[in-house]
């Protein structure tokens, strides 16, 4: 047996010159590409002749998959799993249908191994986008009452913790670290944080009230 694309070689024995037909030349590799069977006919010293069959079994190459291309962002963990075969070799350290984390945009090689032994290949690429460069903003210091607006930058939309609305105006109690999560075009996060420091208000007395006389 072979797979399509592979090479065999027809030598017969017994006898002194040998002749095949289907083109098959004696001792030479060829390249078949279906099943058939081959007979040769051998001659001695003699003149006399005979005949002999062999068969070749011509095996089909596995339909191999790689998958879908996919598109994660930076750090995203990545699982690629081939079908269509019964094994699967990855290239660049892949195993295949184990996670690994995708650090650049990369195109995969898989080659598929079926129960012939027969084997094929298939790509997938996987486009790694990079993570926004997300800002929440300078650390502020207000006063107790005071209003305070955080707006983050660097990203498409922003979601901030401790009940913050972005770019909304809000008057803090005390002193906080915020943190504000941003999502860009691609789906893809980063967090940055802000403090915001709350001073309290000074205790100022104006003295006892007096009465004075008109």
């Amino acid at each position: 047996d072979l797979c399509i694309g592979g090479e065999v070689t027809l030598a017969g024995s017994g006898a002194s010159t040998y002749a095949w037909d289907n083109g098959v030349t004696n001792n030479t590799a060829f390249s078949p590409n279906t099943t058939n069977t081959y007979t040769v006919t051998g001659t001695d010293a003699n003149g006399c002749q005979n005949t002999d069959q062999v068969t070749v079994t011509v095996n089909a190459l596995p339909t191999v998959s790689a998958g879908s291309d996919q598109t994660v962002c930076f750090g995203d963990n990545v699982t690629l799993s081939g079908s269509g075969a019964s094994t699967y070799a990855w290239d660049n350290g892949v195993t295949n249908n184990t996670s690994f984390t995708a650090s650049a945009t990369t195109t995969y090689t898989v080659t598929g191994t079926d129960g012939n032994g027969c084997q094929n290949t298939d790509q997938v690429t996987v486009t790694v986008n990079a993570l926004p460069t997300v800002s929440a903003g300078a650390d502020q210091t207000v006063c107790f009452g005071d209003n305070v607006t955080l707006a983050g930058s660097g990203a498409s939309t922003y979601a901030w913790d401790n009940g913050v609305t972005n770019n909304s105006a809000f008057s803090p109690n005390t002193t906080t670290t915020y943190t504000v999560t941003g999502t860009d075009a691609n789906g893809c996060q980063n967090t940055d944080q802000v403090t915001v420091t709350v001073n309290a208000l000074p205790t100022v007395s104006a003295g006892s009230d007096q009465t004075v006389c008109f």
